[in-house]
């Protein structure tokens, strides 16, 4: 089997362990777009610690659950959003405006929409979690 998406595989494994009640997950293979989102998430506390593993290979990240996510994922294809349809992506994706990042690959680099609309850029939407 393909994989078509390396960051949609991540997300859904770390939907599915934490789930389960899973204190950790690895997830292989490792891209610098799966490092990237996860740096995001460790920033705003919904998940923890987490180490990348060169095989020398592809790569493996063991990440650390803390149980705060409730849901994270990808979409696909990754749709052109400008600063001005940002908040209408906000309310198709996220429960509640206070609650949840969408995250965002622009010229200025990987961030989540709190961040793109303060430094005023807009790029591709790479994926959401709260």
């Amino acid at each position: 089997m393909v994989r078509t998406s390396v960051l949609a595989d991540a997300m859904n494994a770390i939907n599915n362990a934490d789930s389960m009640g899973k204190r950790q997950v690895l997830i292989r293979p490792a891209s610098k777009v799966t490092v990237e989102f996860l740096n995001i998430m460790q920033k705003n506390g919904y998940i923890g610690e987490f180490e990348v593993v060169d095989d020398h290979r592809s790569g493996k990240i063991v990440v650390q659950l803390t149980g705060r996510l409730n849901k994270c994922g990808v979409i696909s294809p990754r749709y052109n959003v400008k600063i001005n349809d940002l908040e209408k992506w906000v309310t198709k994706l996220l429960p509640s405006r206070q609650f949840g990042h969408i995250v965002l690959t622009t010229s200025a680099g990987v961030m989540d929409h709190h961040t793109a609309r303060r430094k005023h850029v807009s790029g591709k939407i790479l994926g959401f979690f709260y």
